[in-house]
């Protein structure tokens, strides 16, 4: 399992238009929430895997999880009485020693820049000694740009060239070595564009400067896990892409030469959208406008990962976004079973944002939203609900999108003790936890995050029909028991 902690300030966010040009979505927002300063993040990138973790600090020193980095990147094997931890990651075995600043790899020694930390059973390592590290864990290349915490396994590097082309109405063209989807988001004299899941790397220059004076600069940056492309304009300006994302062009916002036609109606008690959210992936196929089906979704079943992202190796052949996939369509034959009508948000092989998936939701306006992870470790299920950030502060009818779930946590709590309750009858293992998981706070309806982990008998059970069967009609029968207090909770 992998769960993202992209986080947007609190400051209330208007989606402002989306025009459809040539079949090309162009995406405007006027106001842009940057990631708190205070939350420090590190991003990975490699070849099989791109993902974000959050970072720790002790004693000065910033930390990550030593299994959380390795994982999604190589199968490992890992022995440990508790303070030493013996892993072999590939063919290649390492130990660590909690209170020790030194590492042994095979028949070698490493000084560590601090301390390795066990704590909760989680290994921790300084971040700092990661280019040390990896290169002999994972016999392979790596790039760390310490500063912004950007860490490049292997020759993943996306670069991009920028270019003016001159005409009735002047363009920038960005040109990207591999396909990229970043947030987008305009302000005035400005359009951000921020890239975390993508291994951008800047041009020799962090400054590239144009001959035009409706775009006269552009400006590369890295920071907290994520680069960042600012073009500088004297007028308002929108981004398209093309060529399956390997190209963005950009220019300045065409001038309306007749009213708009009426907008849809506001719908109150929905959060209001987050800055830079892209638009939906064309390959969802969830219904454009959920809301208007005859028949309300009382259930929307949330499929982690997908497309690019494949989450997790569980296994060398499993990956976790196939297990939460399967189980997601298993779960909507169970409730739709006990009457409970339910959209599966992924089905199918997409990618979707954290942004994405919470405005999806949020449209379809279910009675209770229910996101699939899988693990490879640990045993059982683990249940989670929402840890919401401070502050915060609703805007008229709209919630604020961090903490859009804070009206309905009562309703997610019991929710998670009906479906824990179940798990009980059924003698599954589960533990419940409160912790601050994207997007269950983004959530305006009862909201519950379900980790499958493997059963007693191991890991090659967890994509099994009969096992997936005895989990999905346990979340059915929970479901199913609160169906009237989660229908009252609005």
């Amino acid at each position: 399992m992998r769960w993202s902690s992209h986080r947007h300030s609190s400051a209330g966010v208007v989606l402002s238009a989306c025009f459809a040009i040539c079949s090309i979505v162009f995406v405007c927002i006027f106001i842009f929430a940057s990631t708190p300063a205070n939350e420090k993040k590190i991003s990975i990138y490699s070849s099989s895997a791109s993902y974000t973790l959050a970072v720790a600090e002790r004693n000065g020193r910033d930390y990550v999880g030593l299994i959380e980095i390795l994982e999604p990147l190589a199968r490992i094997d890992l022995k440990s009485d508790g303070l030493h931890w013996k892993l072999r990651c590939k063919s290649v075995t390492a130990e660590f020693t909690a209170g020790e600043t030194r590492a042994r790899i095979e028949r070698h020694e490493y000084d560590l820049a601090s301390s390795f930390l066990v704590e909760n059973g989680r290994g921790l390592v300084p971040i700092a000694s990661l280019s040390i590290l990896l290169p002999r864990l994972l016999d392979t290349p790596v790039t760390f740009h310490e500063a912004s915490r950007r860490l490049f396994i292997g020759n993943v590097a996306v670069h991009f060239t920028a270019q003016i082309i001159r005409a009735n109405l002047p363009t920038l063209t960005m040109n990207f070595s591999s396909p990229v989807n970043p947030m987008i988001a305009t302000e005035p004299g400005k359009l951000r564009m921020v890239f975390t899941h993508e291994p951008l790397v800047g041009p020799g220059s962090q400054t590239l400067t144009f001959d035009s004076s409706a775009m006269p600069s552009a400006n590369f940056n890295e920071n907290n896990g994520a680069a960042e492309i600012t073009v500088n304009g004297s007028a308002p300006l929108l981004a398209s892409f093309s060529k399956d994302g390997r190209t963005i062009t950009i220019a300045p916002a065409p001038v309306p030469t007749q009213a708009p036609p009426a907008a849809a109606p506001q719908v109150s008690n929905l959060p209001a959208a987050p800055a830079g959210s892209p638009p939906a992936a064309p390959a969802m196929t969830a219904p454009a406008q959920p809301a208007a089906q005859a028949v309300p979704y009382f259930v929307v079943v949330d499929a982690s990962h997908g497309g690019e992202e494949r989450g997790a190796a569980l296994t060398d052949q499993l990956a976790e976004k196939d297990v939460t996939l399967a189980f997601a369509r298993r779960l909507r034959q169970e409730l739709d079973a006990h009457g409970l009508n339910t959209l599966v948000l992924r089905d199918g092989d997409a990618t979707l944002s954290l942004d994405q998936r919470a405005s999806l939701a949020n449209v379809a306006r279910p009675k209770i939203y229910i996101c699939v992870h899988a693990a490879s470790l640990g045993t059982g299920v683990r249940l989670y609900t929402a840890m919401l950030p401070q502050g915060g502060g609703d805007r008229g009818p709209f919630l604020d999108w961090d903490t859009a779930q804070a009206g309905f946590r009562f309703a997610s709590q019991s929710a998670e003790a009906s479906l824990s309750a179940e798990f009980g009858n059924r003698q599954v293992p589960v533990r419940t936890l409160i912790a601050p998981l994207r997007p269950l706070n983004n959530i305006a309806a009862a909201a519950i995050g379900i980790e499958i982990a493997p059963p007693a008998s191991g890991i090659s059970e967890l994509n099994s029909t009969a096992y997936q069967q005895l989990v999905a009609e346990a979340v059915a029968a929970g479901v199913a028991a609160v169906r009237d207090k989660l229908g009252a909770a609005r």
